[in-house]
């Protein structure tokens, strides 16, 4: 690990302060900590940011939620208002991780969250990612684990976050506030797609500061959940996930939200599945013949063609788990 200072900030004004001056926001520390120990993060001013008031998780007055970013991922799994308006993110989170993980990493904190390609965390290996211009050694590497949707010449790493994935299904807002004032980011812009820059991962500004993600309103009854595939049930990274919400009125989808996660190098919007959804009767017929579009535009790799058929079965499966039958 290399040498850096640490300070922590007392209020907003200071944590802007030292943004502004290059200080790397830290709180659970779950994530940037690990980067820095491998040495693929090598940051000059850590800044603690615990302490700021950004703990809370509200209701907003059209009935959608706004989560702090400093809220916990366990709190917000168990929160009972996130439980009862949109279980999804519930159970993206309580999939993502350790208990002990859980308790301490932030919700802002996860979604900024690095890939977990192993050409990105091994700092003798080509990747653009942490090196730009060095090459992408994932390309023709062993890339099995890697994305089939969104890649580039440049990347083709996955975005690692469960919880990402429902906010990208709900088409959450980013708050955000920097030197220039408070600003709002829809979900589906904060998050990057590599194209020919991988290692500008986010939309925020220097300095600028996560302060919650706001849920829109959607109509009542929903009914959401997710699904997680993986190698093995404690806790790995998704070969493929699914995020589902459905809104069925008179036995008539109305709305339909649906991302998959370890797919993509961004979590991953369906809206060929959705539009394919909405104004249908839920049957099974209908579930596989949305899913049949999960895949439109994957270039997968050498090691992982089977994510197409994979992330098809995985959208069917849970759009039959969320929506069921009639």
């Amino acid at each position: 690990m290399h040498p850096f200072s640490f300070t922590k900030a007392a209020n907003t004004r200071e944590a802007l302060d030292a943004g502004r001056r290059g200080g790397r926001y830290i709180a659970g520390g779950t994530t940037l900590v690990d980067l820095m120990r491998e040495t693929v993060e090598r940051p000059e001013t850590l800044v603690d940011i615990s302490d700021l008031p950004l703990h809370e998780v509200t209701v907003t007055e059209r009935g959608g939620l706004r989560i702090g970013a400093l809220v916990s991922m366990a709190e917000t799994a168990a929160h009972p208002k996130v439980r009862a308006l949109f279980p999804v993110i519930s159970e993206a989170l309580e999939l993502s991780a350790s208990a002990q993980l859980r308790n301490m990493a932030t919700i802002g904190g996860n979604i900024m969250q690095r890939t977990r390609c192993t050409y990105f965390r091994d700092v003798t290996a080509d990747c653009n990612k942490r090196d730009p211009g060095s090459g992408c050694a994932a390309l023709h590497g062993f890339n099995r684990s890697h994305a089939i949707l969104g890649t580039s010449d440049d990347c083709v790493a996955t975005h690692p976050s469960d919880v990402a994935v429902a906010f990208a299904a709900l088409e959450a807002t980013v708050h955000l506030l920097g030197p220039d004032g408070e600003r709002r980011a829809p979900f589906a812009d904060f998050l990057l797609r590599p194209g020919n820059t991988p290692d500008r991962e986010q939309a925020l500004r220097r300095g600028e500061l996560i302060t919650a993600v706001e849920i829109p309103a959607l109509p009542r009854p929903l009914k959401s959940g997710y699904l997680k595939v993986r190698d093995r049930q404690s806790y790995e990274f998704a070969l493929t996930s699914a995020a589902v919400a459905l809104h069925v009125r008179g036995g008539v989808i109305r709305e339909a939200r649906v991302a998959a996660g370890g797919v993509g190098t961004v979590p991953w919007k369906l809206p060929a599945v959705e539009r394919h959804l909405i104004g249908e009767r839920p049957s099974e017929d209908l579930w596989a013949a949305a899913a049949e579009k999960a895949a439109e535009g994957a270039r997968p790799l050498e090691n992982n063609r089977f994510k197409v058929e994979l992330l098809k079965r995985t959208v069917e499966r849970q759009l039959r788990i969320v929506g069921g039958t009639k």
